[in-house]
């Protein structure tokens, strides 16, 4: 006789737990899969990302989940919602790596116990060894300064903590922040206000910078850094917003008369210009390539806006740069005629190993949030071929999405949920560019998505924890002492 291991007893009381659970009172069987909240059916996850706590509808009381591998380990979790251990989740994902587990649910209401059709999780083979993600993190609204902030997220359990809040800096709005290839080393963000900077942190040190020059339209906007970290490409953006009337499919949109796109040497604060991304037309959303070598950017013909919003069509281009001779190239190439399509390309994100450029497509416009018909599409940079990534795209927008370190995963904002408020969901990216079904950022309470009045956007992937030392920058933001950036002649 074969003598017992401990996780077949612990699987085999596991079992009886589920019967016991239930014997006192009819058990009934539905043969359909759960309605869980978060949708978690079917997702691939990284091994160690923080457990996909769920629940079951407001009917049902209690919930009793059990997940299970092919080895006999089993974890359950039993009370008002799905509750998993954090410690007992990682070890069985790390576990099973590449492999599967199965979800069995039962829901109590009514008196009795009704078990559902198990489901699938997948444990993908590629890790996600990041620490974690930041994002911007607002009431909706487009005057409540004080409720944004940008935050952090530990994504293998549910810590969260503020990078810089709104109520630490009264009045001013905190824009887009953006690391260099996920790392909380080289980091900045924008401050829009009265006392309005870009904040520059390199290896620790911070400085507070006036980037709108004699030379340049408006102060630094949507930013990207070089892979050396000795650049960082920005848009100069006159930004408006528009409020649709009498259309039940648009509420709002957010608009450039004027966009240039310029190159900032953060070492000695110059700006190096050229004539081709300072034009006529309007250039924005510019990103370098993972050598350094190419910075890409989206560019739209001059259109008399906001009376022509809805005919502005963003291409994607690129132009070569040299850091050696701080010098761009002599032409600019047209890699995605989106205008002749009547569409939108935005939002370019190369992948950090070079193969795959992630972007977002829409009807028009270049702030695709507000469009619900905006998808995620993959650029091979290999060949020059595009796809939809299908599974990871929805009804409702797909935008500012980014990578992670070992670019095979994604993160991006959606507005899937309720159509109104945006959520950070996951995907896995495989070697033939396809994503899996993604998954929300999980959260230890299951209804937070529901209670929240808070929306995410701009989110980003994080190699470690980003330290910003709040000491000291109400002193620095007030002092309006700042480094005036200048133009390299």
């Amino acid at each position: 006789m074969k003598t017992m291991t401990i996780r077949h007893i612990l699987a085999t009381l596991t079992a009886i737990s589920l019967i016991l659970v239930s014997c006192s009172r009819e058990t009934v069987l539905r043969d359909e899969l759960p309605q869980i909240f978060p949708d978690y059916i079917g997702v691939t996850v990284p091994a160690g990302i923080a457990p996909l706590n769920f629940r079951l509808p407001e009917e049902y009381t209690k919930v009793f989940a059990k997940v299970s591998d092919n080895h006999g380990n089993v974890l359950t979790a039993k009370g008002r919602y799905a509750d998993f251990n954090v410690g007992r989740w990682h070890r069985l994902t790390e576990a099973n790596r590449g492999d599967t587990l199965t979800v069995t649910v039962a829901g109590y209401k009514d008196g009795k116990w009704e078990q559902f059709r198990s489901f699938m999780l997948f444990v993908s083979h590629y890790p996600l060894d990041d620490y974690g993600m930041t994002y911007r993190k607002f009431a909706p609204g487009y005057e409540t300064y004080s409720k944004i902030g940008i935050y952090q997220r530990n994504i293998h359990n549910f810590d969260e903590d503020p990078i810089v809040e709104g109520t630490l800096l009264p009045g001013q709005c905190m824009g887009c922040h953006t690391a260099n290839a996920t790392s909380p080393d080289q980091f900045l963000f924008h401050l829009r206000g009265k006392h309005g900077a870009t904040v520059v942190q390199t290896e620790g040190n911070r400085k507070w910078l006036e980037t709108k020059t004699d030379s340049t339209i408006a102060k630094a906007v949507y930013s990207y850094w070089h892979p050396s970290g000795d650049y960082v490409a920005h848009s100069n953006n006159k930004i408006h917003q528009l409020f649709w009337t009498g259309n039940n499919e648009r509420y709002i949109e957010v608009y450039d008369d004027a966009s240039d796109v310029i190159v900032h040497n953060v070492r000695n604060d110059q700006y190096i210009l050229s004539p081709l991304l300072m034009t006529e037309d309007f250039e924005t959303y510019p990103a370098f390539s993972s050598d350094g070598r190419t910075l890409y950017f989206c560019s739209a013909p001059k259109k008399d806006v906001p009376a022509e919003a809805e005919d502005l069509h963003y291409n994607l281009c690129s132009i070569s740069f040299d850091v050696d001779t701080e010098t761009y190239g002599t032409q600019v190439d047209t890699l995605i005629n989106a205008y002749a399509a009547g569409k939108s390309v935005t939002f370019p994100r190369p992948s950090y190993d070079g193969r795959w450029l992630l972007y977002s497509y829409a009807d028009f416009g270049c702030f695709p949030i507000n469009h619900k018909e905006a998808d995620l599409w993959l650029m091979d940079l290999k060949d020059g071929s595009t796809h939809p990534l299908e599974r990871a795209n929805s009804a409702y927008c797909e935008s500012f999405h980014n990578w992670s370190s070992d670019s095979h995963w994604i993160l991006f904002a959606s507005r899937r949920g309720d159509s109104l408020y945006s959520c950070i969901y996951i995907a896995e990216i495989d070697e033939d560019g396809n994503a899996s079904k993604p998954f929300i950022l999980p959260q230890k309470e299951p209804s937070f998505y529901h209670n929240t009045l808070f929306t995410f956007n701009v989110p980003d992937f994080t190699k470690e924890k980003v330290d910003f030392k709040i000491r000291g920058a109400h002193k620095e933001a007030f002092s309006d002492e700042r480094v005036k950036v200048t133009v390299k002649k």
